[in-house]
């Protein structure tokens, strides 16, 4: 039977109840139909399935470190890594990739998002999502559409004219879509077009419009967590399914809205439709009446930890390392170099492998980079130094520092009702950032105690993280109350992650313990269930950061190579708000400056997700952007510096120079609307039409090899010998003038007539990667699409192709194309 018909057998009310979540992360049944529960499982770099199994997760590096190799072969093969790991979590839907753009470098999750640019982020996805799927694992693709800021991201309105929209914004996801991705996320915030002013997820003109009737898309609208708010209007607008369950407005009204006539059968029906195809699709669904399906394992990962996935993960952040600046060829380094090394940096000590937020996995191991430079350089004497710290809060507490008061491992937790008598109690052996979900209905506050160890004397800094009403005793004195009742909010804009502090100083003259104790408000996280959010964090006597900067400066002037590792964390990139500035957190620009003069054979490593700002770019001798790199991180970091692998990186996105320079340099709401005024001009398209320069352009990336530019021949389509569904493929000759084996981005941009403002002066129409052996020459065919020539007319609504004279220019990056052709389209 087909989805249609299966739909329209069912009873209405079971119909409806399948169209909300029966969790947060699951999908009702139908047994009649022999159809199984489906499970969802946040991405894009890992899948952590419903977290009840306890298992670890394989870390990709972050997305725009994946973007940075633009290798769409690479990307594939994550993605089937991604495919392999849902089936050893029980996982039939990953919501990822994200697709939505780096249109601020300030933008929270600026780090999962693939590029600025929507070509190279079209293609990028396509390749990750094609994957996946050939692994019978459906991908989300999200967040339809103009979700490209945090701040009040529940609530604000993307005001983005229909050009910009059509040329831009939804370019990613009508590739996705024409690739066939099997579902998509309607994003929190609203959209103004066609004069409807409405919430993504309610958006009739973009879901019914233009996703399910221009594209033709066949697969499932998925609400983004408790972005659905009423019942009729997002249902008649063409959304399919409202996550999380099991209540909801659709839980609650639809049925009767359904009844009454406000919202037709035939509706419910093709939603139903559509769910019952992707259970098929995954392989949820039987057929056969009664018999349901089991969750199908085959093709699972076999270890997240294992040699072929250390292996590919460690390539994927290796190759998409960018160098940035390599004076004198300081880089690679000999692997038998003898005498000492110096690591320096917060970010050497403890990488930010990952960003904060949804996309969050615990992996089965992450490798360090004192462990991995000891390994690479085993002559070498490595001595690792933090150089001061960067981050604002104290580090989370281990669990072995914490105990009840009877002397047992972890914290207690009391729940109490609304008298506050004592209902029931818990001991919680791990705490270091409690997340306690409370099922006892009756209730109404939690208790918690538990006893830290002040293992020496010294200034001690207890700082606690209260989420919402609580009252907060430390050593006996009252810290902190407050009766601010919060909610599921917490959860929509993480703040939840990101608590106030509560602060203690303690001077110990001795080892001892400090009692604390907090009552804290119950979260009601709607469909999320009841929880307590409480962060427990702890400073030990240390060293001033004046005293770790010098002892940092003294190490690297002792050493033959000192690597300095600076970047961002956890606080600084995360979904949930929006980095404030550029700047690197802390004295990290202190550190570099001083390191750098001590020894010139410095080497600077940015581990970040997002552009920060390097002001000493220019003043040293070699830099690398190493990215979020994921579990693999230290061992990629030994294999660019010795150049076992090439970083072979390219910039996705436009690195500045001075936060002054930015064309968009923020995307903050201003009395709720978000004004996209910067029209088709984003990213580097910006950057040049300002005639702005910024510290590394659009593509930049030196690599390890060098290149000449021969030769650019353009193939048209008539000719019979272009690239199949090409318009014009463009033929680059390229020679490796290197004496070692190297990789190139071959990059393709298009200009029409720079007096016509309505167009970018230049975009991205192509590219491609090529391996060239020292000394060595290759052609390499990339095709450019007919759509990189059109332009959307407005007031035709439709696509059409100027006639006119068009370059085509060729080269490393945006703004090192030291080839030129001309294209004329006839009128």
């Amino acid at each position: 039977m087909d989805p249609a018909t299966l739909a329209a057998s069912l009873p209405l009310a079971e119909k409806v109840a399948l169209l909300t979540g029966a969790a947060t992360w699951t999908l009702r049944s139908i047994p009649e139909i022999g159809m199984r529960t489906m499970t969802v499982s946040d991405g894009p770099i890992g899948v952590r399935g419903t977290g009840e199994d306890g298992l670890p997760s394989a870390q990709l590096p972050a997305p725009s470190a994946t973007a940075a190799t633009w290798d769409v072969d690479l990307q594939a093969r994550l993605g089937a890594l991604m495919a392999g790991e849902a089936r050893r979590k029980g996982v039939d839907v990953i919501l990822a990739p994200v697709v939505n753009l780096q249109r601020s470098p300030v933008g929270g999750r600026h780090f999962e998002c693939l590029s600025e640019d929507p070509l190279l982020t079209a293609r990028l996805a396509v390749a990750f999502i094609d994957a996946i799927q050939a692994g019978g694992i459906a991908a989300c693709v999200k967040h339809f559409i103009g979700n490209e800021t945090e701040t009040d991201r529940t609530s604000y309105l993307s005001r983005i004219d229909e050009q910009t929209l059509r040329e831009v914004y939804l370019a990613p996801f009508e590739a996705v879509v024409d690739a066939g991705v099997w579902t998509i996320m309607a994003a929190y915030n609203g959209l103004t077009r066609d004069g409807v002013e409405a919430t993504s997820t309610a958006h009739e003109p973009l879901l019914r419009g233009i996703l399910k009737g221009e594209w033709q898309f066949d697969g499932v609208v998925i609400s983004d967590w408790l972005a659905t708010k009423t019942a009729v209007e997002p249902a008649i607008a063409g959304l399919d399914l409202v996550m999380p369950g099991p209540g909801g407005p659709w839980a609650d009204g639809l049925l009767a809205a359904v009844e009454a006539g406000l919202v037709p059968e035939s509706v419910i029906d093709d939603k139903v439709a559509r769910i019952i195809r992707l259970a098929d699709r995954v392989g949820a669904l039987s057929g056969l009446a009664g018999e349901t399906l089991p969750f199908d394992a085959s093709g699972a990962t076999a270890d997240p930890a294992g040699d072929e996935v250390v292996a590919l993960l460690t390539e994927a952040a290796a190759r998409s390392t960018v160098v940035l600046r390599n004076d004198g060829g300081l880089l690679p380094v000999d692997p038998a170099l003898r005498g000492r090394i110096a690591l320096i940096g917060h970010n050497a000590v403890q990488p930010f492998t990952q960003g904060g937020g949804s996309a969050f996995v615990t992996p089965p191991h992450e490798s360090q980079p004192l462990d991995a430079l000891r390994a690479a350089f085993p002559d070498a004497a490595v001595d690792l130094l933090r150089g001061g710290a960067t981050t604002l809060r104290a580090p989370l507490v281990p669990a072995e520092l914490l105990s009840t008061p009877t002397g047992e491992p972890g914290v207690l937790v009391e729940l109490l009702d609304e008298h506050g008598e004592l209902i029931g109690s818990q001991l919680l052996p791990d705490a270091e950032a409690l997340w306690f979900p409370v099922d006892d209905d009756a209730a109404a506050s939690v208790h918690v105690t538990t006893d830290l160890r002040l293992a020496r004397a010294g200034r001690h800094l207890i700082d606690l993280g209260p989420v919402g009403a609580h009252r907060v005793v430390v050593d006996g004195v009252e810290r902190s109350t407050s009766q601010h009742v919060v909610g599921a909010e917490v959860i929509l804009d993480s703040s939840y992650a990101n608590p106030e502090h509560v602060e203690t100083v303690i001077v110990a003259d001795e080892a001892r313990d400090v009692r604390i104790e907090v009552d804290a408000q119950i979260i009601d996280g709607e469909s999320y269930g009841r929880f307590v959010r409480l962060h427990f964090r702890h400073l030990e006597p240390s060293l001033s950061i004046d005293e770790e900067i010098e002892q940092a400066v003294a190490a690297a002037g002792q050493a033959d190579l000192a690597v300095v590792v600076v970047g961002t964390n956890s606080e600084t990139e995360s979904e949930g708000w929006d980095r404030p500035d550029l700047a690197l957190p802390g004295r990290q620009n202190e550190l570099v400056r001083r390191v750098a003069a001590a020894n010139p054979a410095t080497v600077v490593v940015v581990n970040a997700g997002a552009p920060v700002l390097l002001p000493w770019l220019d003043e040293v001798a070699a830099v690398l952007w190493w990215w979020l790199p994921g579990q693999e991180a230290g061992r990629s970091l030994a294999a660019v510096l010795t150049g076992a692998i090439e970083p072979s990186g390219r910039l996705p996105w436009t690195l500045p120079a001075s936060e002054a320079d930015v064309p968009v340099p923020n995307g903050l709401p201003v009395d709720g609307v978000i004004d996209y005024a910067e029209g088709v001009d984003v990213g580097h398209r910006g950057w040049d039409r300002l005639e702005r320069t910024p510290a590394r352009e659009f593509g930049f990336g030196l690599g390890y090899a060098a290149w000449a530019y021969r030769g650019l021949e353009l193939v048209d389509a008539a000719s019979g010998t272009a690239e199949a569904d090409a318009f014009v493929t463009a033929r680059v000759t390229v020679a490796n003038t290197s004496d070692r084996d190297g990789r190139e981005v071959v990059q393709v941009y298009l200009s029409a007539d720079p007096a016509d403002a309505t167009r970018p002066l230049r975009w991205l129409a192509g590219f491609a990667v090529v391996d060239v052996a020292a000394g060595g020459t290759a052609t390499v065919d990339i095709p450019i699409a007919r759509r990189s020539f059109e332009t959307w007319a407005t007031d035709a609504a439709s696509w059409t192709l100027p006639s006119g004279t068009y370059r085509v220019h060729a080269g490393r990056s945006s703004r090192d194309l030291s080839l030129e052709a001309v294209h004329t389209v006839a009128g």
